[in-house]
């Protein structure tokens, strides 16, 4: 059975948002799985700005090899950590895939917890329309290195207030491109969103605070335990350890414990605690997302539900 109408039309498109360990990838991996045993091939995109860097696999809770041999993964492992990645590229990518899916004539599920990437992609948001310039994006992460991410961060609030108010603003690489476009054009409006295309299903998952901080923090530990810090070890001996790449948590935790600075069990411990605000911080980004369809995963993966939804989705 196939979905498509047409090989080139874009694919039908399933979105799985949600924070940080509610379960996105196991549940994108059986939901492609139920689909399958109804004669529907679907293929899973992950929308997961971390996940793009090859050779930080343990610290990003990236798709195992033998995940991704059951169901096929696109916009994993694309840069090394030492190059540049935009949601421009990312967005280049995941039209890659969707072409592809849709020649296969298969459904796609954009799966992250990377709201804009979720966003520039299920939204169309014009982001080839944004400005760049190689040498005021060296000079931006040139006043990263030289200064500091909260001068930058102090900028952008000075320079572009709308923009600043709109970003995470702990995260080293969203600041960096958002101050490299307010230098060059300001505190314009972003371009109006084109859509995607064709109506998208978007599932969001939810967990009760006090299980997801529990999950978090048994994440963390597993993390470590399979060889988080030999990981960053064998990256840092590679690449500078000072990029935003790995700024990212589990990394600069990870690097704290190679320089003697915390124990494994402070490290675990400030590796929850930077997770449980970033979980925070992407459910208030959710939050504002409009038709999202939200699951409950506290207990166990809401599979069932999201399932039914998506062969409703698909017989529309």
């Amino acid at each position: 059975m196939s979905p498509m109408s047409s090989p080139d039309a874009l694919p039908p498109l399933v979105v799985l948002a949600g924070a940080t360990a509610t379960g996105k990838t196991p549940l994108a991996i059986a939901l492609a799985e139920g689909l399958a045993s109804s004669g529907i091939t679907a293929e899973i995109i992950s929308a997961d700005s971390r996940q793009v860097y090859r050779g930080m696999d343990i610290g990003t809770a990236k798709a195992t090899a033998a995940e991704r041999a059951r169901i096929p993964h696109h916009c994993l492992d694309l840069v090394d950590p030492d190059q540049p990645f935009s949601v421009a590229d990312f967005s280049a990518c995941a039209a890659a895939a969707l072409a592809g899916i849709a020649e296969r004539g298969a459904i796609a599920i954009l799966a992250g917890g990377t709201g804009f990437y979720l966003r520039a992609v299920a939204r169309g948001l014009a982001v080839d329309e944004l400005p760049w310039d190689a040498e005021v994006r060296a000079a931006v992460e040139a006043s990263l290195v030289a200064e500091g991410l909260p001068a930058l961060v102090a900028e952008l609030r000075r320079i572009a207030p709308s923009r600043a108010a709109t970003i995470d603003l702990r995260n080293p690489r969203r600041v960096v491109r958002a101050v490299e476009i307010a230098r060059l054009r300001g505190d314009a409006p972003l371009p109006e969103p084109r859509g995607y295309g064709r109506p998208v299903l978007w599932l969001g998952l939810t967990v009760e605070p006090p299980v997801l901080r529990e999950r978090i923090r048994a994440r963390a530990r597993g993390q470590f335990d399979a060889g988080l810090v030999e990981e960053t070890r064998a990256l840092a001996a590679r690449y500078d350890p000072t990029l935003p790449s790995f700024s990212g948590i589990g990394y600069a935790e990870s690097l704290a414990v190679i320089a003697g600075r915390l124990d494994i069990a402070e490290a675990i411990a400030e590796d929850a605690r930077r997770n449980a605000l970033f979980a925070r911080r992407q459910a208030t980004w959710f939050r504002r997302e409009p038709d999202v369809g939200w699951l409950d995963a506290t207990m166990q993966l809401p599979i069932g539900e999201a399932l039914t939804a998506t062969l409703n989705y698909i017989a529309k």
